[in-house]
């Protein structure tokens, strides 16, 4: 069996742990942790002429219920192998793009803190495109059931192969933490694989000492969406007057970028999260705006929180101009509008819930949404007379960590 070069990455990173703790074993300062992370949640909606998924999953939710949503199983393994050199490898089981909950590696990284403001890390390393990028699967870790959909649908990828630099400084403010990164990434999407290569960016966080967090972030890098009907679609395009449509329609290595500003103000018992996002593409993947806002308060262990958050398409990037003159291109053409309007994205939500924090490492969340989709939105297995309606979404999950 000949393994891709993404296959082989992991087990050279997972050896080279095995090797540098070996080499350490004597060091007093040495040490292996394990430790990980679970959700287990249900999701029921008032519709059966959609589902409810979280961005890529085949399959959702709809009136039956559904436990794949929301549940997953992560475990995470630390090793420490002297005050400069670290590593860390996550597992993770989730309902995927391929239809399954098979594992895969989230994290295998190693670390180098070369001074005390200073690292690097080589290997694979959660995508850091949003304000919580970090811990978005770990679910305890968040005051919401999920991150909002509107915003952190836009980006289906949730790791990336390559390399960062963070510097952390103290400025009048508070601690500004600056981080650059490259290297590509890819995952299966409803079972249609995607690779996002020449992959670069850079994040700024700054934490106050008030309690205010406030991040930019960037990224950009080269798209190519592996579908054969759209491949053979954009062939046939480019064989005809309407070449133009079929190079809009092209997939394959085409420019990519994301930029979003977040904020986040904690002082004990209040809290206030927000997001806003711009994702840009040079293919009938559209371009789209994403924001939400969150506002919560804690009641000792209760949180109550709200949050209000649309995406919206501003450009489908596709100019379809076959004409209808023969019964052909007009088929050509309905199959064009059918490809790009598949892909529309627009949805408004608001969504009132709770988390109550009822043992020590564990957390109950109950969560009501109300969304407003503009055509499919984030929704699967769409039927004749789902458009147009507003889905009720009715949510509640178990967190812990240990």
């Amino acid at each position: 069996m000949i393994l891709s070069p993404r296959q082989r990455l992991l087990p050279a990173l997972i050896a080279s742990l095995l090797i540098a703790g070996a080499a350490q074993a004597a060091d007093e300062a040495s040490s292996f942790t394990v430790s990980g992370f679970a959700t287990l949640g249900l999701v029921k909606t008032n519709t059966d002429l959609a589902q409810y998924a979280i961005t890529g999953q085949v399959r959702g939710a709809d009136k039956d219920g559904s436990v794949e949503v929301d549940s997953k199983l992560g475990v995470q393994f630390g090793a420490k192998f002297n005050s400069m050199f670290s590593g860390t490898v996550q597992l993770l089981s989730k309902s995927n793009g391929e239809g399954n909950f098979k594992p895969g590696f989230e994290w295998a990284f190693v670390k180098a803190q070369l001074a005390p403001s200073l690292s690097v890390r080589l290997g694979r390393m959660g995508a850091p495109f949003f304000a919580i990028s970090d811990f978005r699967a770990v679910g305890f870790a968040n005051t919401t059931l999920r991150p909002a959909p509107d915003v952190y649908g836009q980006v289906p990828v949730s790791h990336f192969d390559g390399a960062d630099v963070s510097y952390q400084g103290n400025v009048g403010l508070g601690t500004l933490t600056v981080q650059g990164f490259g290297g590509k990434s890819g995952d299966t999407v409803e079972r249609t694989d995607l690779d996002l290569k020449k992959l670069y960016g850079v994040n700024a966080t700054l934490e106050t000492d008030a309690g205010l967090t406030l991040r930019f972030g960037h990224a950009s890098g080269k798209l190519t969406v592996k579908s054969a009907s759209l491949a053979t679609l954009a062939a046939t395009l480019r064989a005809t007057p309407f070449a133009s449509v079929g190079n809009e329609l092209d997939p394959v290595e085409r420019k990519a970028s994301f930029t979003g500003v977040g904020l986040t103000w904690d002082e004990g018992q209040w809290l206030i999260n927000a997001e806003y996002t711009q994702r840009r593409t040079d293919t009938y993947v559209p371009d789209t705006n994403g924001w939400y806002l969150t506002a919560g308060h804690r009641f000792g262990n209760w949180t109550p929180y709200a949050t209000v958050s649309q995406v919206k398409t501003v450009s489908s990037n596709v100019n379809n101009t076959v004409p209808t003159a023969t019964p052909q291109l007009a088929q050509l053409k309905a199959i064009v509008d059918g490809v790009v309007a598949g892909q529309h994205l627009e949805q408004k939500s608001v969504a009132v819930g709770t988390r109550w924090d009822f043992a020590r490492n564990f957390a109950l969340k109950a969560q009501v949404e109300r969304l407003r989709p503009t055509g499919d939105a984030y929704f699967v297995q769409v039927q004749p007379g789902f458009a147009g309606r507003s889905v009720n979404v009715f949510s509640i999950a178990v967190d812990t960590v240990f």
